[in-house]
């Protein structure tokens, strides 16, 4: 069977995974520094970067969103059983679907504990640190601290994944991921390219809201 390269993960897509991968090494960095300064600052970037992927989901191209990609149980037990076509899921297959909202629910997790997280006497406060009290604020820091392991954790079975498809299945995940193309046979439609008034759209809203959120979520009005 003759295949073409076909368009598989807009940009946006792209872009948001690699900073995921750039955010998460350098909030590892700042932390085992004690770099406050940057790992706080980091820290809102990357909750811009969830509230992003997370609007793009909705709005984005084909492949982006959730509604294309998230599958049922009788979906996910079909595809373990090998009933599809290897064609089938251009994008995230029913198994990637989940490793999708898992990772991007434990980032969130663990940002959102961030937020509140600190203690103002050391100068190291998330942005909402002030809606909570001391020992609220302290045991999110411990949290915050512990379920650092949880991300690591799913990063390795992300890798691991990544690895099994690629050395078993003779299916590369990762060269797709940067250059937004994969072969498939004549029948396998592409994606559309991403609407950039959409993308802008995105942006605004992310961005806005991280903003909110730094400067310590003031009220509207």
């Amino acid at each position: 069977m003759t295949t073409r390269p076909v368009k598989v993960w807009d940009l946006p897509v792209r872009l948001s995974h690699w900073s995921f991968v750039g955010l998460v090494f350098a909030m590892w960095y700042t932390s085992e520094n004690s770099l406050w300064w940057w790992h706080t600052r980091l820290g809102v970037v990357l909750l811009a970067v969830l509230v992003f992927r997370i609007v793009w989901g909705v709005i984005g191209t084909r492949t982006a969103r959730f509604a294309n990609f998230v599958r049922g149980p009788s979906r996910i037990f079909a595809y373990l059983r090998g009933q599809h076509s290897k064609d089938e899921h251009i994008g995230h297959n029913p198994l990637g679907a989940l490793a999708v909202i898992a990772l991007l629910g434990v980032m969130l997790a663990q940002v959102g504990m961030g937020l509140f997280a600190g203690d103002p006497y050391d100068g190291a406060t998330g942005p909402l640190n002030g809606f909570v009290g001391v020992l609220t604020a302290d045991m999110l820091t411990d949290w915050h601290e512990t379920f650092f392991y949880v991300v690591l954790g799913m990063i390795a079975l992300h890798i691991t994944a990544i690895g099994v498809y690629a050395f078993i299945r003779m299916d590369d995940i990762v060269g797709p991921m940067v250059t937004g193309k994969r072969e498939a046979p004549h029948s396998v439609e592409g994606i559309e390219s991403a609407d950039w008034g959409r993308v802008i759209a995105a942006l605004v809203i992310a961005a806005g809201f991280a903003l909110w959120v730094w400067f310590g979520a003031p009220p509207f009005g």
